[in-house]
């Protein structure tokens, strides 16, 4: 089932639905093209953990009209209704391709973002058929992925970066490097945070999904033309992972940049120049 679109504000250009897939709904947002020539293949924006799918705005807008961009939340997360039990991302990939079918669309292009870029492997291995071209950015192969510093993954396994605007001005530098070295004030900006204060079962669940999850041994079966996008200062995503995300699927590249984890929503305009040259090519 697909709800009507949601009112929006005033001259806002996306509509919302909330989806019945296996079960559960999930609050999905999707900014139809517009204008001439618009292209029939749309893009399935994958997110990060924790954040609901509104983080994404700025790359949504750097992106050109002509593109029709779908994007979710998880369960538990922005406008998805908590789940009673957890799921595994092979569930999540499953679900994903059932909100496509009951949206009309057969085929898309696919980016996933940090944990959604693991989610993004996992619906172009299983839904292959599903996934014209893949952008994976800042994101690495699960469970066999080179681990970022104790440091940082102990900041990771709590919510609080998503409800404390303090609290991730403090991280921000030594979590997500790049601009935030200097600019550690923005990061509650660009993440939402403190805009949810609700349970956070959510984000343990985003995290559980992954447990013994891994891409390595089947990225050879993806046949996608795939992008990765890797910054050279990003403490949560070593760098190596890129390397070996292009070593497994043959039909990708590596586009490396100097910043760090969340460099392509502070400054989205590079990285969307980026990302349609590759869709467009």
């Amino acid at each position: 089932m697909v709800t009507p679109p949601r009112p929006r504000p005033a001259g806002a250009a996306v509509e919302e639905h909330d989806v019945l897939v296996g079960g559960r709904t999930l609050r999905v947002v999707r900014r139809p093209a517009s204008g001439p020539g618009a292209r029939r293949t749309p893009l399935l924006l994958c997110n990060g953990i924790g954040a609901a799918t509104d983080v994404l705005d700025p790359l949504v807008e750097a992106l050109p009209a002509d593109l029709d961009v779908i994007r979710f939340d998880p369960p538990g997360i922005g406008g998805s209704p908590t789940p009673r039990m957890p799921y595994h991302l092979s569930w999540m990939a499953h679900r994903v391709g059932q909100v496509l079918t009951k949206l009309g669309v057969r085929e898309a292009d696919v980016l996933g973002f940090s944990w959604g870029g693991m989610l993004a492997q996992q619906l172009a291995i299983s839904r292959r058929r599903r996934v014209r071209k893949l952008v994976l950015a800042a994101t690495g192969p699960g469970a066999l992925m080179i681990p970022a510093s104790p440091r940082v993954l102990s900041v990771l396994t709590s919510p609080k970066r998503h409800q404390d605007p303090a609290y991730v001005d403090a991280v921000a530098p030594q979590l997500y490097g790049g601009a935030l070295r200097r600019h550690p004030e923005r990061a509650a900006e660009v993440l939402g945070s403190g805009s949810r204060r609700g349970p956070m079962r959510g984000y343990y669940y985003q995290l559980a999904a992954l447990s013994g999850w891994t891409s390595v041994p089947l990225l050879p079966t993806i046949t996608a033309d795939t992008l990765i996008i890797a910054g050279d200062d990003d403490p949560m995503i070593p760098r190596g992972n890129a390397t070996i995300l292009a070593r497994g699927i043959r039909r990708s590249r590596i586009h490396r940049h100097p910043g760090g984890h969340l460099d392509m929503l502070l400054d989205p305009e590079p990285f969307a120049a980026e990302i349609d040259r590759f869709l467009t090519s």
